[in-house]
């Protein structure tokens, strides 16, 4: 049986330009349907799992009334058991972060908050249509602090009109709260955002790749400086703060999703529900399955995907573990890309590991493309 679980809250005030994740903003009056729906699908794990990792994502998860946060609180726990050590994370926006909501958090004994901070700078919040200011984000840690120590921050850097200082900035000031954990993402233009549609018509500059390379570099440097260890392309953590249940999708294991949008992995399939809300409550409402697409990877397909996830993560990969885990040998998977990006010096073999060079981090996706298409 997996030992995670993700349960999406598909709840927002507000979509967010760049944001192309499973949402509604502004209807609120579907979470009643939306507690009872999420009954219905977990009334269909058989058993009693021991989680080991817990993570509520959005959306807003933080934006439910706080008797809505503890009932779907319940809910979890009337289906699974809770193992001692549990991780148990909760994504919140500092807009909406009240007293009465950590309340509910600590009671729950949420040991993991992970905060949508975005930025330090009111101009760069209000280009990325977030609905907090800067000074909302250390007055939510300092509240949170009371109860939850495990805080990462979540940053995003080339925004248009961000210069490289404005990053330094942003940077130094999410060092100087102390965070246990910090994740940076370079702003993407997914298609059928507001964002992309601003940007086809220009009136959107997408920042130069050489000044979101150089606000990557900053990062890498700073964070590790500070004493966050980068241990993932976009992830940073003090020594014990690993975010656990995001390693579990990195190193390939088994996990269960709940709610809109949600993606299971069981039993050696990849089960991806709805991303529709709307389809996806009266689907189940009405007892039936609200999946959206399943898929059975081949041996060799889901040798290439643990390979490009493990490169992911800075410690790389034991060709060893790798071989015993996917029946594959590494370099015979990858082929001559495996020789070419050795050359290249985009991976390199240290004691026993393959994994990413520092200008390899740079190029991760387009060395995750040679390696699936080899």
């Amino acid at each position: 049986m997996p030992a995670s679980a993700y349960i999406h809250v598909p709840f927002c005030v507000h979509r967010c330009g760049y944001c192309d994740f499973t949402l509604v903003a502004g209807r609120d009056e579907l979470m009643a349907d939306y507690l009872r729906a999420i009954e219905i699908e977990l009334s269909r794990v058989e058993g009693r799992p021991r989680l080991e990792t817990l993570f509520f994502g959005g959306g807003t998860p933080t934006h439910l009334p706080p008797d809505s946060l503890r009932a779907l609180i319940e809910l979890i726990r009337s289906r699974f058991d809770f193992a001692p050590d549990l991780e148990f994370s909760v994504e919140g926006n500092p807009a909406d972060l009240s007293d009465e909501t950590l309340s509910v958090l600590f009671e729950a004994r949420v040991n993991r908050l992970s905060l949508g901070a975005q930025s330090f700078d009111d101009a760069m919040l209000t280009t990325l249509e977030r609905d907090h200011q800067a000074d909302h984000i250390a007055d939510c840690i300092e509240r949170a602090r009371a109860g939850i120590l495990n805080i990462s921050l979540d940053l995003i850097f080339a925004v248009p009109g961000q210069s490289l200082e404005l990053w330094r900035q942003t940077l130094d000031q999410a060092i100087a709260l102390q965070p246990t954990h910090l994740s940076t993402y370079g702003l993407t233009f997914e298609k059928g955002t507001a964002f992309w549609t601003r940007r086809e018509h220009g009136e959107l500059p997408q920042a130069d790749e050489e000044l979101e390379r150089e606000m990557y570099a900053m990062a890498m440097d700073r964070l590790e400086a500070a004493g966050l260890a980068q241990y993932e392309i976009s992830s940073f953590a003090r020594a014990g703060f690993r975010c656990r249940h995001n390693q579990v999708y990195w190193n390939g294991g088994e996990f269960f999703g709940f709610g809109p949008g949600a993606a299971s992995y069981l039993n050696g399939q990849r089960i991806l529900n709805h991303r529709s809300v709307t389809t996806w409550l009266k689907r189940t409402l009405v007892g039936e399955l609200a999946v959206g697409e399943v898929e059975s990877l081949s041996p060799e397909d889901r040798a290439r995907e643990l390979l490009v996830l493990g490169l992911r993560q800075t410690d790389g990969i034991d060709p060893a573990e790798f071989a015993k885990r996917s029946g594959i040998e590494m370099r015979s998977l990858a082929g001559e890309a495996f020789h070419r990006l050795i050359k290249q010096k985009l991976i390199e073999e240290t004691a026993g590991r393959i994994r990413l060079t520092r200008e390899g981090r740079f190029l991760a996706d387009s060395v995750a493309g040679e390696l699936l298409v080899e």
